[in-house]
């Protein structure tokens, strides 16, 4: 199994778009760049026949030290949540022909 990186990914830009490699990295990095503003600001990110990634509050609440069994606050905070898609989620599994950009979940 192999990662996907930035670079791997504005590769593929540059090969089926045609534009420079500068240009390609521009373009990923201005995309990577408004999601994770949206996602700051608290809105959600959906990309049709992909999935959605949403910002959730977790309030405060208590946890346990699993070693001593003490009893410690954890302080309120903000967690990225990711949902795909029925189609990614076929597409993973299999189950689909292939991915098209205009379908909804």
């Amino acid at each position: 199994m192999s990662t996907v990186t930035r670079a791997t990914l504005a590769e593929q830009i540059y090969s089926q778009v045609g534009l420079s490699r500068h240009e390609s990295a521009d373009i990923l990095e201005h995309v990577l760049e408004k999601v994770a503003h949206a996602l700051e600001a608290g809105d959600t990110v959906k990309i049709s026949g992909f999935g959605t990634f949403s910002v959730r509050r977790k309030g405060r609440r208590t946890g346990r030290n699993p070693k001593t069994g003490v009893e410690v606050p954890i302080l309120p905070r903000s967690v990225l949540v990711f949902r795909p898609s029925q189609l990614l989620r076929a597409h993973v599994n299999g189950t689909a022909g292939h991915m098209d950009a205009g379908d909804d979940e």
